[in-house]
């Protein structure tokens, strides 16, 4: 449970990386906003590192990463909806259920052990 706590933070930090700028920092010079990303990405970092290393000892790659995006999507549409005030489609369902359907192709045989 470790590893899925440590990249629902990590997708925290980094989708503010990415997206938060666009909300909060409009009027500052792209420089500042750079350097204020790259701030907010390390955080990211020194979550996503260990959830990945801890990760990868329970589940095989794919999966890791296959978790990884569902989380992100997760993370993306509180954040879109709620912090960017952004109304979510229908697509955003399709491609969430893709990722499920993902999900249900690299989970359905765990290895036994």
């Amino acid at each position: 449970m470790l590893p899925i706590v440590l990249l629902l933070g990590s997708n925290l930090f980094m989708t503010y990386a990415w997206y938060g700028h666009l909300k909060d920092f409009r009027a500052k010079p792209l420089i500042v906003v750079i350097l204020l990303s790259w701030g907010i990405a390390l955080l990211e970092y020194c979550l996503q590192v260990p959830a990945n290393r801890l990760g990868s000892d329970l589940y095989t790659l794919p999966q890791l990463k296959v978790l990884q995006e569902i989380i992100a999507m997760v993370v993306f549409a509180g954040f879109c909806a709620f912090y960017m005030k952004q109304k979510l489609t229908l697509d955003f369902l399709w491609a969430g259920l893709c990722l499920a359907g993902a999900a249900y192709f690299l989970f359905r045989r765990l290895p036994t052990g």
